[in-house]
């Protein structure tokens, strides 16, 4: 999906990301939390968020609050991932500047080498978050640019359901 958010004083970022789950709260990420998106998301909690599928002429666009997910649930999720990409993650500050990409790929290698067959536990930093939907549009193309819309926006009575023009 592609993840918007945007810093304290609404400078935005967009960058694609890995879905990792759906739940009846949201739609949940994992990142080092010191990351450019993570420092956005805990800087301010609104982000946006969209899926496309250009085959099918679809697209689901989600904008809500974001909330960080609790530490059994990033540690549940850590241990699901494959040992190398534990590494990446472990060796790696996300979006920090770095001297090489070779400097990168010598300290994986090393934590590989020290820890050949442990458990690795999750990095303090690395967390996941929930944006939690206050607006979700189902748009389907259609044709001469006639694309059919619904918006669905929380209410405190549920969800509110209007057709959008194209």
């Amino acid at each position: 999906m592609a993840l918007a958010t945007a810093t304290r004083d609404g400078r935005p970022s967009v960058r694609f990301i890995l879905l990792k789950g759906v739940d009846p709260r949201g739609f949940v990420f994992f990142t080092d939390a010191r990351s450019r998106k993570g420092g956005e998301v805990r800087a301010n909690r609104r982000a946006a968020a969209v899926f496309y599928w250009h085959d099918t002429g679809k697209q689901v666009r989600v904008e809500g609050t974001i909330e960080e997910v609790s530490p059994a649930e990033a540690d549940a999720y850590w241990e699901t991932r494959p040992r190398e990409s534990r590494l990446a993650a472990s060796v790696s500050t996300q979006s920090a500047p770095i001297e090489s990409h070779a400097a990168l790929l010598a300290r994986w290698r090393a934590l590989r080498r020290a820890s050949p067959a442990g458990r690795l536990p999750r990095p303090r930093e690395w967390t996941g978050f929930r944006i939690m939907p206050e607006a979700i549009e189902f748009w389907t193309r259609g044709e001469h640019r006639l694309h059919d819309r619904e918006l669905f926006t929380r209410t405190a009575r549920g969800w509110k359901v209007e057709r959008l023009q194209p």
